[in-house]
């Protein structure tokens, strides 16, 4: 390992929201700043809801350009969408949001040709509306896939703008359910017999390989002096946070990487395609150094987004209010894809404790409440199935990513799965995004060191658990699980 210092850029793209992060990195030092922050904000044209990766790309030149003099460039960012290029090079219009509406009923449709099972059992991947085999196969009409001649993953198309060089890195690939989880190639026969034409992809890289260096036309824009490297990180956002999770040398942990999404599971060497750990909806996506990340998908923190962007709310006095109330009153299934289409989430939520029912939660301070329960005892039955289905036990959580900052959401975490929380860093997407490049650097050795780094400079807080464990079990009742 170096024992000098270097600067990073690690560019972080969220569903709502990119940040160029600065990051001074070396022995024992871990120091991180925003750069520049700029807004996602999906457009909907024609009925169809899009990604304007033209604004995002612009953020990320003018992230570079506040940033300064950086070493490396790494980008991570949300899986499964892709941007369609003609034989020039050209982009065949802005790339499809993963919540339009194009993909409904269309698994059904693979199902008939490729059972749900057999699809499992070759890709590992849980079910999930809008996968990127499922996008494919709704677009296989369309005529900008006729023309396309590439697809590229959103990092990787950012990092093609940036350096030219075409490729897909390897985590991200494996959220596309075409990938085989056992070799980590394609799977061309799955891919064949559903009509997909999976040469559009470029190539697989890993991360931590160079992609190439930044264009003479990108230094000129941002300021940069070359050569400036551009590194393949873990490109999935939650890949990197995972690389981010401070865990010690042999601890048994399970992690939850909260923020739009929850994605509670652990970290495997190897996947589990087991029949019921298809039922059971968990996934098996790729990590770095051979990992699997074992995983189960909760709708997450975008119930409360949804609510409070409708309310038009100061979230800190709802939680605070949200914390005085009694506990497990009302809860909902965080899992249930019925929560994944933006608009109207405070009736959804009263609609579904009807439906079940319980008391319908009425005030902003009571609706917060349900879904700060319901997302605690979705943790809880994620990291307990992910034990049985695994066979593998832990003995603590770590929580990562935007929700550390929801204290009591924490706590409930805690208490709901009996066991201890340690909460931080926030920034753990990018954070993983930094240490990926500073290994290619030569700066921090194996997963072990990166995590005893980030354990030594990062802020963390500890929950235990409290309350009556019953409750909860009464309340994952209410739901039939």
């Amino acid at each position: 390992m170096s024992a000098g210092r270097k600067t990073v850029a690690a560019v972080d793209l969220g569903a709502s929201s990119g940040r160029v992060m600065a990051a001074r990195v070396g022995a024992g030092v871990v120091e991180m700043r925003e750069a520049h922050r700029f807004e996602n904000r999906p457009v909907r044209v024609g009925g169809t809801l899009h990604w304007d990766v033209l604004a995002l790309y612009q953020g990320i030149v003018d992230g570079l350009r506040a940033a300064g003099q950086v070493d490396s460039v790494g980008i991570d960012s949300w899986a499964v969408d892709y941007g369609l290029l003609d034989a020039d090079g050209a982009l065949l219009g802005n790339p499809v949001h993963y919540r339009d509406a194009r993909t409904e009923g269309v698994a059904e449709q693979v199902w008939k040709t490729v059972p749900a099972e057999a699809l499992y059992a070759i890709t590992g991947l849980q079910y999930a509306p809008f996968n990127t085999l499922y996008q494919l196969v709704a677009a296989r009409e369309a005529a900008a896939l006729a023309s396309a001649r590439q697809a590229m993953l959103i990092p990787d198309l950012m990092g093609y703008w940036l350096t030219g060089v075409a490729g897909t890195e390897l985590t991200n690939a494996s959220t596309t359910q075409l990938l085989d989880a056992s070799s980590r190639g394609w799977s061309t026969d799955l891919a064949a017999r559903l009509g997909v034409d999976v040469g559009l992809f470029p190539p697989l890289r890993q991360p931590g390989s160079r992609i190439g260096d930044l264009l003479p036309a990108v230094l000129e824009a941002t300021g940069l002096r070359g050569p400036v490297p551009v590194t393949a990180v873990a490109s999935h956002d939650t890949a990197s946070a995972v690389v981010a999770v401070p865990a010690g040398a042999g601890e048994r942990f399970a992690y939850i990487s909260t923020g739009t999404w929850s994605l509670a599971g652990l970290e495997l060497e190897r996947p589990v395609l087991t029949e019921a750990g298809r039922t059971a909806n968990f996934t098996n996506e790729a990590g770095i150094d051979g990992t699997v990340r074992y995983l189960r998908n909760i709708m997450g923190l975008w119930l409360l987004q949804e609510c409070v962007r409708e309310w038009g709310a100061e979230l800190p006095p709802l939680l605070a209010a949200a914390a005085e109330l009694p506990a497990l009153r009302s809860v909902i299934d965080a899992a249930d894809p019925a929560f994944l289409p933006p608009d109207r989430m405070p009736e959804r939520i009263r609609q579904a404790c009807r439906t079940t029912g319980q008391p319908v939660p009425d005030t902003p301070p009571q609706i917060t409440r349900c879904i700060l329960d319901s997302l605690a005892l979705a943790h809880r039955r994620a990291i307990q199935d992910a034990q049985r289905l695994a066979d593998h036990p832990v003995d603590v959580v770590h929580i990562v990513g935007g929700g550390v900052h929801n204290t009591l959401l924490c706590q409930l975490t805690a208490d709901a799965c009996g066991l201890p929380v340690i909460a931080g860093p926030a920034e753990a997407a990018a954070l993983g995004n930094v240490l990926v490049q500073a290994r290619a650097l030569g700066l921090v050795g194996d997963r072990v060191e990166m995590r005893a780094l980030l354990a030594k400079t990062q802020s963390l807080m500890r929950y235990e658990p409290t309350g009556d464990r019953g409750a909860w079990d009464a309340a994952a009742g209410r739901l039939g699980s």
